[in-house]
């Protein structure tokens, strides 16, 4: 290769820096500009009053109670669903499984089924749980449908994991004597535990933020109660803001500032918390 194309690749790895780094922090700094926008114009309606109240048409007593409450049924119930059959998938797909061409079908399936929108899993969850099986627009019904919105991102992310794990920890747990499954239960899934977990809650990040798929399923726009069953009717946080939004009043677009600063809040925990356990995961291991 001649000076000049040494030259002319030097000059493309260095022009191909510099506008990673321009990206980066022309993302970061809308990011910025955004949140303190949101925070300018909401921190100060947060209150406990915001907070134990429910919905109304005056703005200044309307609250996100029954939102907030619709968003722990949901979160709950979906990682109750997604996270057993997500790991359980991945566990088959990557130790147990045969590589056969109709096992690499399944695996590109998975994948591509980590980005499809998430409308068309509402519009599935509508009629398999709402219709066939006759939940309705109930937290039941929400639930299974974000659960198979997340359950590609947590095999995904499981089987990733697993694929970390050096295979000389399962040689020398074969070599002790262990079975296969003891093996994969007592050595593999500790061992790959820190990106589990940290896969999980991502995809529990994202299942906070959707609200297309339960628009579609039959969340209420307004609920001026507390869900007390999984079968009961619901919204959740990102319906109620979206429904602010959509009011002329300016009261109701400081409402919803401060809705978003509480559902930032609850991702930014979960995803430190996620931080946090892989740290200490990969410590220990």
């Amino acid at each position: 290769m001649s000076k000049r194309h040494i030259r002319i690749s030097r000059l493309q790895d260095q022009g191909f820096k510099y506008l990673g780094i321009f990206s980066t922090f022309f993302g970061l700094i809308m990011l910025a500009i955004f949140i303190s926008s949101i925070l300018n114009e909401g921190i100060g309606r947060i209150s406990w009053d915001f907070i134990s109240s429910f919905p109304s048409r005056n703005p200044h007593k309307a609250g996100i109670l029954s939102a907030l409450a619709g968003t722990l049924w949901i979160i709950v119930i979906t990682a109750m669903v997604a996270i057993p059959i997500g790991i359980g998938a991945a566990i088959y797909l990557e130790e147990f499984s045969r590589k056969s061409r109709i096992g690499k079908i399944i695996e590109v399936n998975i994948t591509n089924l980590a980005g499809v929108p998430s409308i068309i899993y509402g519009l599935l969850g509508l009629e398999i749980f709402g219709r066939i099986l006759g939940m309705g627009g109930s937290i039941l019904a929400g639930s299974f449908t974000l659960a198979l919105l997340i359950l590609p991102i947590i095999i995904v992310a499981t089987r990733e994991a697993i694929k970390a794990v050096p295979n000389s920890l399962r040689e020398a747990s074969y070599a002790l004597g262990a079975s296969k499954w003891q093996t994969v239960k007592s050595s593999v899934v500790p061992s790959a535990s820190s990106g589990i977990i940290t896969g999980i809650i991502i995809a529990l990040s994202r299942a906070i933020g959707e609200a297309a798929p339960l628009i579609v399923v039959g969340a209420l726009a307004y609920v001026p109660f507390v869900p007390t069953t999984p079968n009961s009717e619901f919204t959740v946080l990102p319906i109620q803001i979206f429904n602010w939004v959509s009011r002329p009043q300016e009261a109701f677009l400081v409402n919803a500032s401060a809705g978003i600063i509480i559902l930032l809040g609850i991702t930014f925990l979960l995803n430190a918390f996620a931080v946090y356990l892989r740290i200490k995961r990969s410590v220990k291991y």
